[in-house]
């Protein structure tokens, strides 16, 4: 036994043949755990129980415990393999230390992965370049000479565009935006949509525009995005010169006020340019909110001036003209139970208004003044939320009713959207309770479907699905749930 345990390789060997289970067991152990834990360490762990324990165990098996020669050329090749397999996941565990779990805003979550790689190929080329040198005997020197030669010549050859791509790569670096943010660079104002190592694609509204890095990084630009907090935008819009400034201001307000996207508690402004031309501030949380508020603003201030009779850009009518009280009664006198002389007797008392999409229809939190209901098109109810949203509960289609407490003198609990054109009856509420004394089947109708949209409010705060931002706003955002 004396003679067993003296010889050289017989430690080598009980430790290879002890040891590799133990060192397999315990990696499977912390293997399970990490992933148990969602760490990114699991996956070097992993690599280092399947690929590089077994490697090292069989290089050290044939080299100390078979006392083979390090000179046989298989045997060169194993400790090549081994040694690239260590590389790799020495690589890989300095990656996961210092990236993986890298804090929002430090300086090892801005770093770009291009750079990561650099580097990582930098160290692989250096780390490969040793192990031959320590395996093979082989001369890396004059190699790395030829390379630094080669690099300088083609620096000096290609200095325009790797300046450029230098200029893209400290970009990256820095990140003084990124995609999805708007700047402003003097010439060009738009989103930026790529970024590489040559130039930043910027979507202007008239197409992408392509600006290099290196003229970025040699001159001023703004970005927009940063701070993502109030932005106010400005726009211009002209009405007609014998159009009263109160009751424009009044009806700028008005539409600007009822945007989903305004920010919680601020107010538009409004300013009188002369000339009839008035400009419109709207405060919003960021300048990506920029294309769809003026769209909808614009669309929305369209149908607002025409009902309050204003001359938007100098024009006047309604392209289709709007159906006369009597004709709007005659089609609703199945829904308000209304014969044909009660239709001729109360049809000088409505008034009728055309909505466009997205506009809101019945403000909620106010005592309606006149009843409505829904002659053309389609609408939804929803339920104000806190923190300014709004939780859709209901849909409204022709002969639907807004704001039915009207006859009850309560606050309406819902806000009605219009979804896509349409139009609305108006009944003042001495009108309605006229129509409910002749008709007192009228009122029972109404009191029901008060008391199914209280029954819809109850349920909507719950069961209404993901809440509208929009400051306590209605969304012009797709169909609600049915009813």
């Amino acid at each position: 036994m004396a003679d067993l345990t003296a010889q050289p390789w017989f430690w080598w060997a009980l430790g290879v043949t002890v040891g590799l289970p133990v060192v397999l067991l315990a990696l499977t152990e912390l293997h399970a755990a990490l992933v148990r834990r969602g760490s990114a360490a699991a996956r070097p762990v992993a690599f280092l129980r399947t690929f590089v324990v077994p490697a090292v165990a069989l290089l050290l098996l044939v080299t100390q415990a078979s006392q083979i020669s390090a000179e046989v050329t298989w045997v060169r090749v194993i400790a090549t393999v081994a040694g690239l397999l260590v590389l790799l996941v020495v690589l890989s565990g300095f990656n996961v230390a210092l990236f993986s779990n890298a804090r929002e805003g430090s300086w090892r979550a801005r770093i770009p992965s291009i750079f990561v790689d650099i580097v990582r190929v930098g160290v692989v080329v250096v780390g490969l370049a040793v192990l031959f040198s320590w395996v093979w005997g082989a001369d890396v020197g004059g190699l790395f000479t030829a390379l630094g030669v080669t690099s300088i010549v083609l620096g000096l050859a290609l200095q325009n565009a790797a300046g450029s791509i230098i200029s893209g790569l400290l970009l990256l670096f820095e990140q003084p935006f990124r995609i999805g943010d708007w700047l402003d660079t003097g010439s060009t104002r738009g989103r930026v949509v790529e970024v590489n190592w040559r130039a930043v694609h910027i979507e202007t509204g008239d197409g992408i525009r392509v600006v290099p890095n290196a003229s970025l990084a040699g001159a001023e630009f703004t970005n927009l995005s940063v701070p993502s907090t109030e932005h106010t935008d400005s726009l211009t819009v002209t009405f007609a010169t014998t159009d009263p400034p109160d009751r424009v201001r009044t009806v700028l307000l008005r539409t600007a006020d009822r945007l989903p996207a305004l920010v919680p508690g601020a107010r538009p402004a409004v300013a009188v340019l002369g000339a009839g031309s008035y400009e419109v501030a709207l405060p919003l949380p960021t300048v990506t909110a920029v294309g769809a508020t003026r769209s909808l603003f614009l669309g929305s201030l369209w149908y607002a001036a025409r009902r309050a009779g204003l001359h938007l850009d100098g024009d006047d009518g309604w392209g289709t003209p709007l159906p006369t009280g009597a004709d709007a009664l005659g089609r609703l006198a199945p829904v308000l139970r209304l014969d044909d002389e009660q239709v001729a007797a109360f049809a000088d008392a409505v008034f009728v208004e055309r909505f466009g999409d997205g506009e809101v229809t019945q403000l909620s939190g106010a005592v309606p003044d006149a009843m409505g209901v829904l002659l053309d098109g389609a609408g939804y109810l929803a339920l104000p939320a806190p923190a300014g949203e709004t939780r859709s509960v209901l849909e409204l289609g022709t002969g639907d009713l807004l704001s039915p407490t009207a006859l009850t003198r309560e606050p309406a609990a819902l806000v009605a959207v219009s979804v896509g054109e349409s139009t609305v009856v108006r009944i003042p509420v001495d009108t309605v309770r006229e129509m409910v004394r002749q008709r007192p089947d009228l009122a029972r109708d109404v009191g029901a479907e008060i008391d199914r949209r209280r029954e819809a409010a109850g349920l909507g705060a719950e069961a209404a699905g993901p809440a509208r931002a929009g400051a306590g706003r209605a969304q012009p955002s797709p169909r609600p749930v049915s009813r």
